[in-house]
């Protein structure tokens, strides 16, 4: 039995095997919590797998998961299809319509020729099965990439995302949750990586509304952005980088997928992270990493020879990210401002 959360440190299911949830949220109900994510345990090197489905676990303390299988299983039998393990399929997100007793789930998707789309889904019941309701969609006929989805009180949603390296979009959602509106606003324009905003994570308190977002730069770690505003359209106020006294710029070597707020606790709010490269020795300076990026992006520095950084091994992200591990933190807060201070290990029980 675990009972604390051991940010970076490898985390096992209570059958004792390693946690796949990546790029994940938390859906509580039924005094449940329900930790969902991109199943990447067949992702190794030369594998060809970019995903297994999208692995569900239950909890009722949030440090033991017991694993409740692929709710979205891969589709072993069709390349074309967007669950196709081959597929690049990244970040699910599920929200619930009162109205509409369906479970809604977003999925974002890379398709071959670069272009980021989306596979919507609904189901009865959160563990599934899911019936896709629309495929290859292109909301606002934009690329869409990162993204999360949002419930107001009065049952209104918003849906949050990076119009792929340019800015980030807040739409309306229609009533069922399965498309826009087609009013939408900008923020946070960017004329290329590595500044571009991606991975909004979206979370209400004291009457503001919060986006954690981080840069541009593929799976290598980068610093992460706090903003507020009034409204779900903003305009945002940006706070800063929330992870403080982080001496590799890095967001502790970690990138936010979602934040949870505790419904038993009064001011307990949850970073959900994941830490996508585990091996010291694949680790590189952010300063080399933005300078990578800007160089591939920048059209200014076209012809620049690109510079070679020393690794002590050769190093493919993307094919090791079935070893990634998870970095969960709790938000400190000064007034508005939000903070992350890294925390070796820490308890649920105290905070109130």
């Amino acid at each position: 039995m675990q009972t604390t959360i051991k940010p970076g440190q490898v985390w096992l299911d209570t059958a004792g095997n390693r946690i796949q949830a990546h790029g994940g949220s938390i859906f509580y109900e039924n005094d449940t919590f329900y930790w969902y994510g991109e199943n990447k345990e067949k992702t190794t090197p030369g594998s060809g797998i970019w995903h297994w489905g999208v692995l569900c676990y239950s909890s009722r303390d949030l440090y033991n998961w017991k694993n409740e299988g692929n709710i979205l299983p891969p589709v072993e039998d069709d390349e074309t299809s967007s669950l196709h393990p081959s597929s690049h399929m990244d970040r699910p997100h599920i929200i619930f319509n009162k109205d509409t007793g369906k479970y809604v789930c977003w999925l974002k998707i890379m398709e071959k020729d670069h272009t980021q789309t989306l596979t919507i889904l609904t189901a009865d019941q959160l563990l599934g099965p899911y019936t896709i309701v629309k495929t290859k969609y292109r909301p606002l006929n934009m690329s869409a990439g990162d993204f999360d989805l949002v419930i107001a009180e009065d049952g209104k949603a918003y849906y949050y995302f990076e119009r792929v390296h340019c800015e980030l979009i807040c739409a309306d959602l229609t009533s069922d949750y399965t498309d826009v509106t087609g009013y939408y606003s900008t923020h946070f324009p960017n004329i290329h990586p590595p500044l571009v905003r991606e991975a909004p994570a979206h979370f209400q308190r004291k009457g503001l509304q919060y986006l954690v977002t981080s840069g541009t730069t593929g799976y290598y770690p980068n610093p992460s952005e706090v903003a507020c505003a009034k409204t779900y359209h903003g305009p945002f106020e940006i706070l800063g980088n929330p992870h403080v006294n982080d001496p590799t710029n890095t967001s502790y070597r970690s990138q936010i997928s979602s934040v949870f707020k505790h419904p038993y606790k009064k001011d307990l709010y949850i970073a959900l992270g994941d830490r996508w490269i585990t091996d010291e020795a694949a680790f590189i300076p952010y300063e080399d990493i933005k300078n990578g990026f800007d160089l591939m992006y920048n059209p200014n520095r076209a012809g620049e020879p690109f510079p070679v950084t020393e690794r002590r091994q050769p190093y493919n992200a993307e094919d090791n990210t079935y070893k990634a591990d998870y970095v969960w933190l709790p938000f400190r807060f000064d007034g508005k401002i939000a903070y992350l201070d890294w925390k070796d290990e820490w308890r649920i029980e105290d905070y109130e």
